[in-house]
């Protein structure tokens, strides 16, 4: 491959993934066409993107940025899997699709910047926003509930007693 041709492509990965902070690698080889395609229309319906990429190529395209953890991961035949949503999700899809595909292989994973890498099931075991921001407001609520309580027993122990004297007066 020419200079001008691997200019072209390394200009066009860093347009790519200017501003992508969390991104998966997996492995398609072995894969027919049908079922990579069956894996990206399940991708794409969280917003997300796989794209085979030239590793030499990425490599030097995300040193200083915030991907250049999983550049330097990258091995052998590689796709990266990148989304504008949640990137747990879309890990959560990719196990999915590999117990679906057998020889869909999970290699690495990266979420929002930090350069400690992951594997691909490890990220999928992680909490999601959605589940988080449950349980936060789960922690918020529990002492308001635990109040109410507090307040409706005695009161519902008073009513009860008016009850009782309004029947026997009955």
């Amino acid at each position: 491959m020419s200079k001008a041709i691997k200019a072209m492509i390394s200009d066009e990965y860093r347009t790519r993934y200017d501003g992508v902070e969390s991104a998966c690698v997996v492995d398609l080889s072995g894969l027919t066409v049908q079922e990579q395609e069956a894996i990206r229309a399940s991708l794409r319906e969280r917003s997300a993107r796989m794209e085979v990429v030239k590793n030499r190529l990425v490599r030097r395209v995300f040193e200083a940025g915030p991907l250049e953890a999983l550049g330097q991961a990258l091995e052998g035949p590689c796709a990266l899997v990148t989304t504008t949503g949640s990137m747990i999700d879309v890990a959560k899809s990719l196990v999915a699709a590999a117990k679906e595909f057998e020889r869909l292989e999970l290699k690495h994973a990266l979420l929002d910047g930090d350069q400690s890498l992951l594997s691909v099931v490890e990220l999928s075991r992680l909490k999601g926003r959605t589940e988080l921001l449950g349980e936060i407001l789960a922690l918020l609520t529990s002492p308001g509930r635990a109040v109410a309580g507090c307040v409706r027993s005695p009161a519902s122990k008073i009513a009860g007693c008016l009850q009782a004297i309004a029947d026997k007066a009955a």
